[in-house]
C-alpha cells in the first residue's frame, strides 16, 4: 500500500509519523499546491490531507486511490458526490483537539479580559521602575464570578467550555445553531437572548448555512457594550468588516479570533488595522494545535488507515 502525505507542514515537525511505515510505503510532502495533487498521487492508495481540495479536477482518473484521510474534523474541502461515485472512502478525525481548543479559548479570553498585554508592557517599561508604589491600576478589569457566558454551538468543545466557565463562577447558556439540539443540564436560549444578556460569547460551531455570517452588524448591535466575543469555530461565521466597525466604534468591548474568513490573513482584511491588543487578539488558527492534540490527530489517522478496507 502506498500512503502519501501532502501537507506535513500543517502537522508540525515534532509529530511522529514512523508508525505509518508499518502499513505500507510512505511518501511525505511538506506542502502541496492544488495543481500538484494529481501528479503526486498517481500511484497512491491512501492520501492524507488537511485542507487541500479533493474533487474530480484534483483526483480525477486516479484509479488506485481508495481512501482519503483528513488530519481534521471538517470536510468542507471534499466533493462527496465525486468520492462516493468513485468508491473512495473518506475518513476524518474527531475529539482529538477538544482540550486544546478549550484551553486556547480561555487563554485568549483572559488575555483580553485582564488586559494582560498592557500590564506586561507597562511592567517592562521604565515608568514602572520609577513608579512611587507597587500597584498600577490605570486599566480596569473584572471578575468572571457572576457573569454570563454564552456558547454558540454546544458540541463536545462547547460543552467543555461551558463546564469550565461554570467552574469560574459563570452562569452559562447556549444557542443551538441548528435549532434542534436540546442538551440536558445546559440552558438553551434564543440567539437574541444570548447576545443581549451574555458578558462573554464564544463560538464553537461548524460553518454551514445556519452559521454563515451569523455574527454581523445587526447581531453585534444586540450585544452588551461590555461584551467580549471569541470565535474558535470558523472564520466566515463572523463578518469581519462588521466586526471591525463594531470594535472601532465600541459596540462591544473586545474580540478574540483564532479563525478568519481567509487564512492566512488577507492583506485587505480591515481587522489588521486594529493594533490595540486590549481590544482585539488574533491567533493564526492554532487553538487545535497543542503538541498533544497534533499527535492524537496523527494517531487517529493511523487507526483510520489500519482499520480501513484498503488493508
Amino acid at each position: 500500500m502506498n500512503i502519501v502525505f501532502l501537507e506535513t507542514d500543517t502537522l508540525g515537525d515534532d509529530v511522529n509519523l514512523a508508525q505509518f511505515s508499518k502499513l505500507g510505503n510512505v511518501t511525505t510532502y511538506p506542502l502541496t499546491l492544488a495543481e500538484e495533487i494529481h501528479d503526486r498521487l498517481l500511484d497512491c492508495d491512501v492520501v492524507v490531507i488537511n485542507k487541500l481540495p479533493m474533487n474530480e479536477k484534483t483526483i480525477g482518473g486516479l484509479e488506485k486511490l481508495k481512501l482519503i484521510c483528513l488530519t481534521a474534523t471538517g470536510t468542507n474541502n471534499i466533493d462527496f458526490n465525486y468520492t462516493n461515485k468513485m468508491g473512495i472512502d473518506v475518513r476524518n478525525v474527531r475529539s482529538y483537539s477538544t482540550e486544546s481548543v478549550v484551553q486556547h479559548t480561555f487563554a485568549c479570553f483572559f488575555y483580553l479580559y485582564e488586559k494582560l498585554n498592557y500590564f506586561d508592557e507597562y511592567v517592562k517599561s521604565e515608568p514602572y521602575a520609577d513608579a512611587p508604589f507597587f500597584c498600577h491600576i490605570a486599566e480596569k478589569f473584572h471578575e468572571m464570578q457572576g457573569k454570563r457566558w454564552g456558547v454558540i454551538g454546544l458540541g463536545e468543545i462547547g460543552k467543555r467550555v461551558s463546564d469550565v466557565a461554570k467552574a469560574f463562577g459563570c452562569e452559562t447558556v447556549y444557542y443551538s445553531t441548528s435549532g434542534k439540539h436540546d442538551e440536558p443540564g445546559y440552558n438553551r436560549v434564543s440567539l437574541d437572548e444570548l447576545l443581549t444578556t451574555s458578558d462573554i460569547i464564544s463560538i464553537h460551531a461548524p460553518l454551514n448555512d445556519d452559521t454563515l455570517n451569523l455574527i454581523n452588524k445587526e447581531t453585534l448591535k444586540k450585544c452588551k457594550k461590555s461584551a467580549y466575543l471569541i470565535n474558535m469555530g470558523r472564520g466566515p461565521i463572523v463578518n469581519q468588516e462588521d466586526m471591525y466597525e463594531a470594535l472601532v466604534n465600541d459596540v462591544i468591548a473586545g474580540a478574540a479570533l483564532d479563525v478568519l474568513t481567509v487564512e492566512p490573513m488577507a492583506k485587505d482584511n480591515p481587522l489588521i488595522k486594529i493594533k490595540d491588543s486590549k481590544k482585539l487578539l488574533i491567533t493564526p488558527h492554532i487553538a487545535w494545535a497543542t503538541v498533544e492534540a497534533r499527535q492524537r490527530c496523527v494517531d487517529a489517522v493511523f487507526e483510520n488507515i489500519r482499520t480501513s478496507a484498503v488493508r
